[in-house]
């Protein structure tokens, strides 16, 4: 498993890395040890090329935030939102509280471990490039624990790698009983939308 999943233990060295999406350039601190630390990765960059936030959501989630890329942008996005960030790393849940303070983003995005969620919050959308390596077992139990958390209406985003199993996923999603359309194809990566049967 890659060591991303756990925080890493003694120091580490923090560097910055810039990035371009939804026109505007964008500058984010992070530091070995978390997801992507070298830039930002290109499922998480096709996910933002193929979509942007609804103008009415008002709580959306960062599901595997990393650095923090998709919650910052989201909060930036929505000025009217709040944002949960979630990962199991703490060192990344740090970086995201830095980086959303240095986008005055910082009062609106809650980083925190999932135990920490309230579990009655409800979001008009998740968004995601899940953590597919964790292993299908436990894939399949994150997306069953937060996905249910869904508002009525709401939408989850989620980019998956063709070659990491995204179209047997989709199927796995549908089986469950789940709405999920494939949006877009790119660089190797599938884009889904998940939503409740009906759209409910």
């Amino acid at each position: 498993m890659s060591h991303y999943f756990e925080t890493p233990t003694g120091p580490t060295a923090k560097s910055t890395i810039k990035a371009r999406f939804w026109d505007t350039d964008w500058t984010f601190t992070t530091a070995g040890g978390v997801f992507s630390a070298r830039g930002l990765d290109l499922g998480t960059a096709v996910l933002l090329r193929e979509n942007t936030p609804g103008a009415t959501a008002r709580t959306l989630l960062d599901l595997g935030c990393g650095f923090g890329v998709l919650a910052v942008a989201l909060a930036t996005a929505c000025p009217e939102a709040s944002v949960t960030a979630v990962d199991v790393n703490d060192l990344a849940l740090a970086l995201t509280r830095e980086n959303a303070a240095a986008h005055g983003v910082g009062a609106r995005v809650l980083a925190e471990r999932p135990e920490e969620v309230d579990p009655e919050r409800r979001y008009d959308e998740i968004w995601s490039n899940p953590p597919i390596r964790i292993g299908k077992a436990a894939l399949h139990e994150l997306l069953l624990t937060w996905l249910p958390r869904l508002a009525t209406g709401g939408v989850a985003r989620l980019v998956v790698g063709k070659n990491l199993g995204a179209d047997s996923l989709q199927a796995w999603l549908i089986a469950q009983g789940w709405d999920c359309v494939r949006t877009a194809s790119a660089k190797g990566f599938r884009v889904f939308e998940v939503r409740r049967p009906g759209g409910a």
